[in-house]
């Protein structure tokens, strides 16, 4: 497909189309079947005789089978971004770049995702819905149903995959998360990952987990992993529009009669909230009132807008989630910071996406760029919960204290260190909950639209005449294949790759650009993400909260809940915009008849069993993992993911290390995990050091008395671990010899971090230690020649 395609995760809109593409030629070749690709080749029109003296020789003209000038496509697709965050339409974070894709384009205020980050991305790249491409939860916590497997099917053609077989260039940049987490190590299976057989984009730049460091990221380009520079300047998301600029410059010269698509996707807003101080300083004082009254606020903003419909209601808080006057005075300033390090880290990536939309206008084609600027793949997230300097505290379901929060924040350097490398801290829950205004809940949420819908602005100059009217048609994410299809008149294929394709679940949204109050065309679209699920059904939406709370450290019952014994509720959202008004008691048997359906929805897109995103909360031992039970490494082991590598940290293990050692030996000689939280064994100075760090807030280390002398020496760590999350006792021998032991009164149960590794001979990405921090990645200065690990 020659059709370029930048994505930006906030929908503008395209002018009046019809069933042309805008600027389409009549004549443009497109193939009558149009369903099965490959396309086969243009036959030659040399002729081949015995001799070259009677053979003729003419080049084969390269069929097109796109519109003429199809439009490069950029989609912009931010993370963990609720409804009501952005200034663009009436939130307190300024947004220019979505403001300028609003004002060139077009907006619309019932677009939604489905409450989670894997899932929506796999809708949104495939036109299907979530569960129907294995993406029921995220990749991490994939399990063996078939709606859940976090594998997308090779029956569900990617946009990138199909278009690159029309003749697009494809680059994705950011945060992929659609590979199984088992399959992220150096020998693959590379199948899945973006530029795989599977997936399809022509380039990679970004990382494959669900969030990394932003100021040490895991990057991978293409298939290689690779380190960012230690600059301490550097950041993702600058990195990210730097490369996208560079990735467009090389298409210009390598490929300029070739349209694009490019999917830039950073990781930001999602945790760690990473940003400099100077953008939080921006904001300092802006939430003192708190965020019972920043909602309040960004209510009438939002209504002063025009963005939601005059008579709209503002939903109340839940029950289980604090107020802000419940917030002890000595707790308020930690509070206040993390919000504003949030509001700097949005602000700070929206302006980067400017970097990339400033390019097109430098490189000329602006006009003709269709970008899609899709604001959050979810609502704002609540697994900050009471606030956090680590935030995998909160996936790991591991109480903690505000008190230990700021005990162990001291010790970083204060409210000073919130936003920096040291820490991956998340706002409280509240400041979520009042970024998803005017609706309730957040992320994860399903029922409610806290957690499922996004604001999304759509700009193409050429295709779409800018207009200020919110587009109120009620569309999802897996509308933007089909929408893109459309635009190209291309009819989603029937087999790709031998491979027999499912059905496009989404509706094309396009006869929406040039008619704000065009009906709206999706009549069903069901919602399911951790139990939490819903219907929407022509105009009415029935729900019900399921079992987890996002807000909580433990959610209680998880184990003995009974999807059956759920109590819904009903809306009709045509005179009730924020779900406001709950009419289950009066239309019971509307509810009924949309529980029904909603089941027939579950049945047929694979998404039984219900709540089975659940699973591994209750049952951590089922936990993707790989297969092996002992391993060999040596100092050419790096960058093994965590969910790859043995669980030193939560399961019993023996450890082994034959290495030479010199006079006063220093460095690593293996860490798993980093600043977050993590293990690691490291020499200094001569002497042994052990250190687990469970996610800041508690670190256990010991240290030999004496030094090891120079030479060859066997070094033994042997870890006891009831059960996850139980205490562990170490103990370290040297030559046979026990040398110290320590206890680590708790462990982590799942996951130390979702992005970093396990490292041999070094600890790159961010350092286990602050010991070693400035030393990093404090290579040893030895010889090791074996690293062996068996489970017990």
């Amino acid at each position: 497909m020659n059709v370029n395609v930048l994505l930006i995760a906030v929908l503008c809109g395209l002018a009046s189309l019809g069933t042309k593409a805008a600027g389409a030629a009549d004549s443009a070749p497109i193939p009558s079947d149009g369903s099965v690709l490959p396309f086969p080749p243009t036959p030659s029109a040399s002729i081949a005789a015995p001799t070259l003296q009677e053979s003729t020789h003419q080049r084969r003209v390269e069929q097109s089978h796109l519109p003429a000038d199809a439009p490069n496509i950029l989609i912009i697709l931010l993370d963990d971004v609720g409804f009501g965050l952005a200034d663009t339409y009436g939130g307190p974070i300024h947004t220019p770049t979505l403001s300028r894709i609003a004002g060139e384009g077009i907006s619309y205020n019932a677009f939604h995702t489905t409450a989670i980050c894997s899932p929506t991305r796999a809708a949104l790249l495939t036109g299907r819905n979530h569960h129907r491409v294995g993406s029921g939860t995220i990749a991490e916590r994939a399990v063996d149903w078939d709606g859940y497997t976090g594998v997308i099917p090779r029956t569900s053609a990617t946009l990138a995959k199909v278009l690159g077989e029309y003749g697009y260039k494809s680059a994705a940049f950011g945060k992929w998360h659609n590979t199984p987490a088992t399959d992220t190590t150096a020998m693959g299976p590379f199948t899945l990952w973006p530029t795989g057989e599977g997936i399809g984009f022509d380039y990679f730049y970004g990382f494959l987990a669900g969030e990394t460091s932003q100021w040490e990221p895991r990057l991978v380009e293409n298939f290689n992993a690779i380190e960012p520079p230690h600059d301490a300047t550097y950041h993702l998301s600058e990195d990210m529009a730097d490369q996208a600029i560079d990735w467009m410059r090389k298409h210009r010269a390598f490929a300029p009669d070739k349209p694009f698509l490019m999917y830039w996707a950073p990781g930001a807003g999602h945790g760690p909230h990473h940003v400099a101080k100077a953008w939080a300083d921006k904001y300092k004082g802006q939430f003192d009132a708190g965020w019972d009254q920043l909602r309040e606020q960004t209510f009438e903003r939002q209504k002063a807008l025009g963005w939601i419909p005059a008579d709209t209601k503002l939903t109340p808080r839940a029950e289980s989630m604090p107020g802000w006057d419940s917030i002890p005075e000595a707790e308020r300033p930690f509070q206040l910071r993390l919000m504003e390090v949030f509001a700097g880290f949005v602000e700070h990536v929206d302006v980067q996406a400017g970097k990339v939309i400033d390019e097109l206008e430098r490189l000329g084609i602006r006009d003709n760029t269709l970008v899609i600027y899709i604001f959050g793949d979810n609502g704002s997230s609540a697994e900050g919960q009471q606030g956090s300097i680590s935030e995998l505290l909160a996936q790991n379901q591991i109480p903690n204290t505000i008190a230990q929060q700021l005990a162990a924040l001291e010790r970083l350097g204060g409210l000073d260190a919130l936003g920096g490398p040291k820490v991956d801290n998340m706002y409280h829950a509240g400041w979520a909950w009042a970024g998803d205004t005017p609706f309730q809940h957040t992320k994860l949420i399903a029922s409610h639209f806290g957690g499922t819908r996004n604001p999304m602005a759509i700009s193409w100059p050429k295709g779409i005449r800018p207009d200020k009217t919110p587009r109120p048609q009620f569309h999802h994410v897996n509308d933007i294949a089909p929408t893109i299809y459309e635009i190209l008149r291309i009819e989603p294929p029937e087999v790709v790759d031998g491979f027999a394709q499912d059905p496009i679940d989404g509706t094309s949204l396009a006869y929406t650009f040039g008619e704000a109050e065009a009906p709206g065309r999706k009549s069903i679209q069901y919602f399911d993400n951790n139990g939490s699920r819903g219907l929407y059904r022509d105009g009415w939406y029935a729900g019900t909260f399921g079992p987890l709370t996002p807000w909580l450290s433990v959610s209680p019952g998880l184990a003995t809940w009974d999807p059956n014994k759920d109590v819904w509720e009903l809306y009709n959202l045509d005179v009730d915009f924020s779900q406001a008004n709950n009419l289950a008691a009066q239309e019971p048997q509307r509810l009924d008849a949309m529980k029904a359906l909603f089941v027939e929805e579950a049945k047929a897109n694979e998404a039984f069993p219900i709540g089975a995103g659940i699973w591994l909360r209750i049952h951590p031992e089922d936990r993707i993992k790989t297969p092996y039970r002992s391993w060999q490494f040596d100092a050419t082991t790096t960058r093994m993911p965590e969910f790859t590598a043995p669980g030193l940290g939560r399961e019993s293990n023996h450890v082994t290390i034959d290495a030479e050692f010199g006079e006063n030996a220093s460095g690593v000689l293996y860490a798993l995990g980093g600043a977050s939280g993590g293990l690691t064994l490291y020499m200094d100075q001569g002497h042994l050091v052990y250190e687990y760090n469970m996610m800041i807030i508690e670190r256990y280390g010991v240290a030999t008395a004496d030094k090891l002398t120079p030479g060859r020496h066997r070094i033994e760590v042997d870890t006891t671990i009831a059960k996850p999350g139980a205490p562990a006792q170490i103990v370290l021998s040297v030559d046979g010899r026990e040398v110290t032991r320590t206890t680590v009164a708790r462990t982590v149960p799942a996951a130390f971090t979702a992005s970093e590794s396990f490292d041999v001979g070094l600890d790159l990405g961010s350092p286990v230690s602050l010991d070693y921090f400035d030393r990093r990645p404090f290579a040893f200065d030895g010889t090791i020649d074996a690293v062996r690990v068996s489970l017990k």
